[in-house]
């Protein structure tokens, strides 16, 4: 990944939703790094909210740690549509780094479509969730199938940072290392 060509899509992480999720805390807390690289570093943040009438906002925990970002509402479980896609492709970026709930819907859908665009997807393995493992492990399989890169937030940060010792290095290395 190169810092300067990616964008954070930070997918439906919900009121409602989460309060399902087993794995709510780690991906809060994997989102909580990985937009706090992303400030650092300069990158891009859209956030999508699958019908907030019914589902809520974005959690708090999240919400207050997002700075400038665009805010995406939606109905359909993909993300992308038409209106999308020329938004994203507005900050002339090529790679996507994805993370949020659930896995195997509204992640893998929005994933899968994204793909097929055209762009470089980064799924955040340990930044997802759903209700259940077993559609977690599914959605993961099938966004690798569609071409996705799956990796995990660490791995992520530190592609993204390329080097030690330098500024960035040093305001984001004490966030991975807890």
């Amino acid at each position: 990944m190169k810092s300067d060509q990616v964008l954070l899509l930070v997918i439906d992480l919900q009121e409602k939703l989460m309060r399902a999720m087993d794995h709510a805390e780690q991906v809060y807390k994997n989102t909580r790094i990985m937009l706090r690289a992303c400030q650092q570093l300069g990158i891009p943040v859209v956030v999508t909210e699958q019908y907030p009438k019914g589902l809520g906002r974005t959690v708090q925990d999240i919400s207050e740690h997002l700075g400038k970002h665009l805010l995406l509402e939606k109905v359909a479980f993909s993300a992308v549509n038409e209106k999308t896609l020329e938004q994203l492709k507005s900050f002339q970026r090529e790679q996507l780094l994805v993370l949020g709930s659930e896995t195997h819907v509204c992640v893998f859908q929005t994933v899968r479509d994204l793909v097929a665009a055209g762009f470089e997807v980064y799924l955040l393995r340990d930044a997802v969730c759903s209700r259940c493992k077993d559609n977690h492990k599914n959605g993961l399989r099938l966004m690798k199938e569609e071409g996705a890169i799956i990796t995990d937030t660490e791995t992520a940060v530190f592609d993204l940072l390329k080097v030690s010792g330098t500024p960035d290095f040093k305001a984001i290395h004490p966030l991975v290392k807890d």
